[in-house]
């Protein structure tokens, strides 16, 4: 499998951007909001939150803003009420994307991403049209330092779906694995994360040219922008 150096490409772009990582925490802070407040505030009693607090940790968010939202969960204090809403298009020659919201306005929000869309030469489609070209995945990105051989018999020892060492060291796991492989990286002395969540991965990925590419992009970038937008997924060859 291909295609994982989009994500540490992407993710190290961003965190270059002192403005782009503030908006990339505002997000995550939403996220665990919501996390925590449908389940048990406690990570370790709550999977999906625990996911999360994972990913949160992986694009550096400080460990002060990770807890704050925990507790703003806890405390019941500022009574948003957001609600998951999944687009699903093409972007321009065909790329597949689904395209994740956590909103308090459904109006708001289908008004944004359509006009986004639109104006990068890509459609809305109907649900399930792109969805099932996905899997949902827990990826592990580590950065490519350790000794090749001890991490081939580290993570191979793991309850993994696949790996590569390439540019960077990727796991694959199920979604039900993905914690208890985490945690087990941990005890190994793994600390280099470049990604470290569950996510979607496209079955298939498509290669464009570079003007094809470009103008993907532009989109991938357009739709982050958007506040009610947390993660978009697509399958685009980088």
């Amino acid at each position: 499998m291909s295609g994982h150096s989009k994500w540490s490409t992407i993710k190290r772009k961003k965190g270059a951007i002192d403005a782009a990582r503030s908006k990339v925490f505002q997000k995550l802070a939403k996220e665990l909001y919501v996390a925590a407040k449908g389940g048990d505030p406690d990570p370790n009693n709550n999977a999906q939150l625990r996911m999360v607090v994972e990913k949160a940790k992986a694009e550096n968010m400080p460990k002060a803003n990770i807890e704050s939202a925990i507790q703003k969960a806890a405390n019941k204090s500022g009574g948003e009420n957001y609600e998951s809403i999944r687009y699903e298009g093409y972007g321009p020659s065909g790329i597949a994307i689904m395209i994740d919201c956590l909103t308090d306005n459904k109006n708001r929000t289908a008004g944004f991403v359509r006009s986004t869309l639109t104006k990068k030469n890509g459609n809305l489609g109907t649900d399930g049209s792109v969805s099932y070209m996905f899997k949902r995945k827990g990826v592990i990105v580590l950065e490519n330092v350790y000794e090749e051989e001890k991490v081939m018999e580290d993570i191979l020892s793991l309850d993994i779906l696949d790996m590569e060492i390439d540019e960077d060291i990727t796991i694959y796991t199920e979604p039900d694995s993905f914690i208890s492989v985490k945690d087990e990286l941990d005890k190994l002395g793994y600390d280099k994360y470049i990604m470290s969540e569950v996510t979607y991965v496209p079955d298939n990925y498509m290669t464009l040219d570079e003007e094809g590419t470009e103008k993907v992009i532009s989109l991938i970038e357009a739709l982050e922008d958007i506040d009610d937008v947390q993660n978009v997924y697509h399958n685009l060859e980088m």
